[in-house]
């Protein structure tokens, strides 16, 4: 049932919050979603850049070679980040002793202290990069917000989703794990 509704919210929350997003965003941030490419291919390789952690860690990509890796683009200001991003939080409480797999979340904010604000009022302690000017040249976000995809163990994508997420979507991640 998801996968029907899902196309359909996706098309018609593009055409409600168009507006909304231009007007949220500097003009260098729409001149670069404009710029963005689209999801990656089912199949696709996918590399990831070393990043720097909000928590002060720092997500090295070779640790999670032949692992499932599990990135999520967001937004404080993302209507649609508030609305999925509590699923993937209890999706990441639920499965994180889990071996195998790693979550790392990817914050688009406009500074580095809004996007910890935002984790710390909700409570959100799940892995978190602040994508930089340079990780965004390595690895540009696809067009859209939020993007999850999915690598698989073999570095290639298993799964690729703009757009808002349902708890039963996210929960079907497991399914890789």
């Amino acid at each position: 049932m998801a996968i029907r509704r899902r196309p359909w919210l996706v098309t018609a929350a593009a055409a409600v919050c168009a507006p909304w997003t231009v007007r949220a965003q500097p003009a260098d941030a729409v001149e670069a979603e404009k710029r963005a490419p689209p999801l990656p291919a089912l199949g696709q390789v996918w590399s990831v850049p070393p990043m720097e952690l909000l928590d002060g860690g720092r997500f090295e990509p070779r640790s999670a070679d032949g692992q499932v890796l599990v990135l999520y683009w967001w937004a404080s200001t993302c209507p649609f980040c508030a609305v999925t991003t509590p699923h993937l939080n209890a999706f990441w409480q639920r499965h994180r002793q889990r071996p195998g797999w790693q979550l790392l979340t990817l914050s688009i904010d406009r500074t580095r202290e809004a996007a910890v604000r935002y984790l710390q009022q909700r409570g959100y302690a799940f892995p978190v990069a602040w994508v930089t000017p340079e990780v965004q040249r390595v690895m540009p976000k696809p067009k859209g917000l939020p993007i999850t995809l999915v690598r698989g163990r073999d570095g290639r994508i298993v799964m690729a989703e703009r757009g808002q997420l349902f708890a039963e979507d996210i929960e079907a991640i497991a399914q890789w794990l």
